[in-house]
């Protein structure tokens, strides 16, 4: 049994109720077995926390990490299969390159823990994997694949395929993209069924294609969507009622205008990055303090940086960003933690700090909401991934 003792901490716990223990964690065998405030338990292996603060490892449920290598252009480039407009086959597990800079870089930043999505280009773009940051070889990292499958509307599809001439160059064809091939994959389900169930009925030929939208229609999986603005959303949200899909609105630039809405479906947002310019007319309600009017009126919502559009090692800032902003510090650490696990699925095994969970673990020299807060260091299934040099 490996087990690792970590004491003379502050320790946010981020469960439901959020305390603050003084004192001590044990670590055995990649899961928390114990914390507290007492006297702790002897242990071979300890670490002095030197009275830091131990939080959760920090979430962004929306990133393209190591599917965009740093620095590489084209060679490096593997997150749009924009040949073809419908792609709900493609496994970013595929795709990822583990060794990428940017692993090493969120890791030492105190992510743990990404979602990584195809882009944009496409209406349907594939299927999301939930990874954790430490590993060589991608099939040792992923906590859950598929997550959810992709899916775009707004702009980029459409600017991508005007350029080439082809369909979608507007909005509803976008949405009609999407829509046929749900019903496809509908129809398709139906016929395997009837079947399964009367020898007389032929099974449809094997499509991959619609094979792989069939745990979003199972409610297995959810749909994220690349949305910007209000319209778009809303789009969204009325193709999931009608295929019965558990949405969750990637970016939701102009979210905080329709937050009301969005809390009385119970829509979950994913919301940023903030720290870009208005480079695009989706973009033109951009602002740092939509997750603080989002959770004032309700919205379960994460913060993403959308990596690379911002690197992931500043996802703290961007978290500081929006506290400054308005966002309660007490949400702003749920927004990095226990709201993308439970947008994810995952808030059984990651997010929060107690016995059972993952040991998912950061240092900080001080509150991880001070900027002047450095990573000391960061364990990953209870491993010490990293350890910041005195």
């Amino acid at each position: 049994m490996k087990r690792t003792l970590i004491s003379n901490v502050t320790i946010r716990t981020m469960d439901e109720a959020d305390t603050c223990v003084h004192g001590w964690l044990l670590v055995e065998d990649g899961k928390i077995a114990a914390l507290g405030g007492g006297e702790p338990p002897a242990c071979d292996t300890v670490l002095d926390g030197q009275h830091g603060v131990l939080t959760p490892g920090l979430i962004d449920v929306h990133t393209h990490l190591g599917l965009y290598e740093d620095s590489l252009g084209f060679e490096g480039a593997d997150g749009n299969e924009d040949t073809d407009p419908v792609t709900p086959h493609l496994r970013v597990i595929d795709g990822i390159n583990p060794m990428e800079r940017s692993f090493r870089e969120a890791l030492e930043a105190g992510v743990t823990t990404v979602a990584v999505s195809p882009g944009s280009a496409n209406p349907i773009g594939g299927q999301i994997a939930l990874i954790k940051t430490a590993g060589r070889r991608i099939d040792d990292m992923v906590l859950k694949a598929p997550l959810a499958v992709k899916f775009a509307l707004g702009e980029n599809p459409k600017s991508v395929y005007h350029d080439k001439g082809e369909a979608p160059v507007t909005r509803m064809a976008t949405a009609a993209l999407i829509r046929e091939q749900l019903l496809k994959a509908r129809e398709y389900l139906a016929r395997k069924e009837r079947a399964e169930n009367d020898a007389d009925e032929d099974a449809p030929d094997f499509d991959l294609k619609l094979e792989s939208l069939l745990p979003l229609l199972w409610g297995k999986v959810a749909a994220h969507f690349h949305a910007h603005r209000a319209d778009d959303i809303f789009t969204a949200l009325r193709i999931s009622k009608e295929f019965g899909l558990r949405p969750v609105i990637i970016h939701g630039t102009e979210a905080h205008l329709v937050a009301d809405l969005l809390a009385e479906d119970g829509v979950p947002v994913v919301s940023g990055p903030f720290m870009t310019d208005r480079s695009k007319p989706e973009l033109r309600e951009l602002t740092e303090a939509s997750p603080a009017l989002l959770r004032r009126a309700g919205v379960e919502t994460a913060i993403t940086v959308d990596h690379p559009e911002i690197p992931l090692r500043l996802l703290q800032t961007a978290v500081l960003l929006a506290v400054r902003a308005g966002l309660d510090e007490g949400e702003a650490l749920r927004a990095v933690t226990t709201a993308p696990a439970h947008i994810a699925g995952v808030d059984d095994r990651i997010g929060s700090i107690k016995p059972g969970m993952d040991a998912d673990l950061v240092l900080w020299s001080g509150d991880p909401l001070d900027f002047r807060s450095q990573v000391r260091a960061v364990f990953v299934n209870g491993a010490p991934e990293y350890r910041r040099m005195p």
